[in-house]
Formats: structure tokens, C-alpha cells, sequence
């Protein structure tokens, strides 16, 4: 297993720093990386192997190995492999849930229980945005991949994470404007690097598809 650090995460620091929102920012961090424990642990407990860890700019991010057994354990036009990632994917958002509902019942004062609720309800819809790979889009590909199948899943919700992230930029777009929040710029900034790193991989599984079609 490696561990790496994006050096990004330095940038965003000074950002949040001199904007004055140093204290929401690793507030995020934190339950950020709570919000990945608990992938990891459900991981664990489902056979999955963590393969890299890698520490993002708005928390971590864990990705596992793929063992060929569960390659070729088949459910209908999916495999066992994707209901274990859609488990996996669920376990992030449920872990911020279960943070709101303990914080809800410790003796604290409402300011810190508020920014306690506002950054864990934040990193929830964050994470359930169906752009991949975030946790929204893991869900949605892998319940596409076990209706219709592998290629079709890749061909979706590549065709939906870009249809998305452009809303999601207007939208934004118009909230920067009014708001002047820096946040929401590097927020969008960060799906759009994600969405095209992955686009980059979709590319090349589209044109392996290719070459073994035309074979």
C-alpha cells in the first residue's frame, strides 16, 4: 500500500488562510478524512484491499485492488465487484451521517455543533454529486454496470459527470459573482480536475472497446 500528499493541499491552505476560512477548511479536512476511514473500514470488511492513500486537498482518498476472483463472479450483467464498490461509495456519506447524529447528542456548545453539522452536511452533497469519481458517480456507474453492462456504464455516466459538472459550473458561476466565496471557485476547479483526469482514462478503455470491436 502507498501513501502520497498532493501538494495542492499547501495551496489551498494559504487560499483559505488570507480568505479567512482557515478554520472551515480544516474543519473539512478533518471530517474529510473521517468520511475515508470510513470507506476504508467498510472496504476492509467487505475483502477489499486499499491499494494507495492519498492525502487530497479536501481530505483523502483511498482506492482498492480488484481481485480477479471477483472478476468473474457474475450478477446478471454486473459482478459481485460492483455491488461491493456501491457499498464501499454509500460508506463515506453514511459515515458523515452518523458524525451529525453523535455530535447531536454530546454536550457542546450550538456554534461549534453548527459548524460541525454545516461541513459534514458540505462534504455529503460534495461527495453525492453523480460526477465520477465522486461517491455519487462510483453509486450511479455501478448500478448502470449491473443493469446494462460495463461499456454502457463507462459511456453514461461519463456523458452525465460532464452534463453535471457544466450545470453545477453555471450555477456556481453565478454564486461566485454574487457571494465572492473562493471556495466554490476551487470546489468546481476540483471536480473539473477529476472529471478530466478520468475522462482521460474513458478515452482509453473507448478506444481498447475499438480496437478488440474492429478486431
Amino acid at each position: 500500500m502507498r501513501f502520497k500528499i498532493d501538494l495542492r493541499i499547501f495551496l489551498f491552505l494559504v487560499l483559505f488562510y488570507f480568505t479567512k476560512q482557515i478554520e472551515m477548511y480544516l474543519m473539512i479536512l478533518l471530517f474529510g478524512f473521517i468520511h475515508e476511514l470510513g470507506h476504508l473500514v467498510v472496504g476492509l470488511l467487505v475483502g477489499m484491499k486499499p491499494e494507495n492513500i492519498s492525502l487530497m486537498p479536501f481530505g483523502l482518498s483511498i482506492s482498492f485492488k480488484i481481485k480477479n476472483k471477483d472478476m468473474n463472479i457474475r450478477i446478471r450483467k454486473g459482478n459481485l465487484l460492483e455491488l461491493k464498490k456501491i457499498i464501499v461509495a454509500m460508506a463515506g456519506p453514511l459515515t458523515n451521517v452518523l458524525i451529525i447524529f453523535i455530535s447531536g447528542k454530546l454536550q457542546i456548545d450550538l456554534f461549534t455543533y453548527l459548524m460541525i453539522l454545516f461541513s459534514n452536511i458540505l462534504i455529503i452533497l460534495y461527495n453525492l454529486i453523480p460526477i465520477y469519481p465522486m461517491d455519487g458517480g462510483r453509486i450511479l456507474k455501478g448500478i448502470i454496470y449491473i443493469i446494462l453492462g460495463e461499456k454502457k456504464s463507462n459511456k453514461y455516466i461519463h456523458n452525465v459527470s460532464l452534463f453535471i459538472i457544466i450545470c453545477l459550473t453555471v450555477v456556481s458561476s453565478i454564486g461566485i459573482l454574487y457571494l465572492k466565496n473562493i471556495a466554490i471557485f476551487l470546489a468546481i476547479m476540483y471536480l473539473w480536475y477529476m472529471y478530466l483526469i478520468e475522462n482521460r482514462h474513458y478515452r482509453i478503455q473507448k478506444n481498447i472497446y475499438e480496437i478488440i470491436e474492429n478486431y
